[in-house]
């Protein structure tokens, strides 16, 4: 007999573009608690659904507070839904797991070797408060080895767009080592994904590949400080089983 293959991880970062929301939402709004029709957003979930290969009621969407909670999603998947956190984390093959963002950073990650993935909502907040590690965290207590996790880091804010008051800066700095930085108006900023791959490589994690571009610049992504109301894009991971 021989040995199964390791699962294989599937990834995808989405855009505003290719949906049927309206303005300000329009087109391919993800998020259900923004204010689009409802029943715009089940189409759009259904369309990027049959992208992935994975049915719409198998998808895991949190309820994403700007925390550091990590929840773990197990064999009921989406039917025993997450609630309120910015992480989760599943061993689980055929569950695909969302992160939903519009300037903050979502996060992808994959241990094909253990077959553990996870996914986390880094905003400021939540990013300052670990959410970083602890979604690593998580994924080892399922039997992840950092050394064998890759991250992705999905389309948020740059830093040279991203202008806070100089003293939140300096907050956020303090546990997130990386992060300050200057816009290009010569202006406090932030680049949380600049602090978020320093604070993974720190963790033993060797693979953080970043997609550098900007929500706030990038028309095709949705931005809430270039306009809100507006939607959401979402980062998505899957496990697929291995070939026997």
């Amino acid at each position: 007999m021989g040995t199964a293959s390791a699962p294989v991880i599937g990834t995808l970062f989405t855009t505003r573009r290719g949906g049927v929301s309206v303005p300000p939402y329009d087109e391919l709004n993800l998020g259900g608690a923004v204010g689009d029709d409802p029943a715009a957003v089940r189409v759009n979930r259904s369309m990027v659904a049959e992208q992935v290969g994975i049915a719409a009621d198998r998808f895991v969407w949190m309820n994403q507070v700007h925390g550091a909670l990590v929840r773990l999603v197990g064999d009921d998947g989406p039917d025993d839904p997450p609630g309120e956190c910015d992480g989760v984390v599943t061993a689980e093959p055929g569950i695909a797991l969302g992160v939903l963002a519009a300037d903050c950073v979502p996060i992808l990650a994959g241990d094909a070797r253990a077959g553990v993935i996870g996914a986390a909502h880094a905003g400021r907040r939540g990013a300052a408060a670990g959410i970083g590690w602890r979604l690593v965290s998580a994924m080892a207590d399922l039997g992840a080895n950092p050394a064998d996790i890759t991250v992705w880091l999905g389309p948020a804010i740059c830093g040279r767009c991203y202008e806070v008051p100089a003293d939140l800066r300096d907050e956020v700095e303090r546990t997130l080592s990386g992060s300050a930085c200057t816009t290009d108006r010569d202006t406090p900023g932030l680049d949380l994904r600049a602090g978020l791959r320093r604070q993974l490589r720190a963790l033993g994690v060797p693979r953080v590949e970043v997609d550098t571009r900007c929500t706030h610049t990038d028309p095709d992504l949705f931005s809430h400080r270039r306009g809100a109301p507006t939607g959401r894009q979402a980062g998505l991971i899957w496990l697929t089983p291995g070939r026997p």
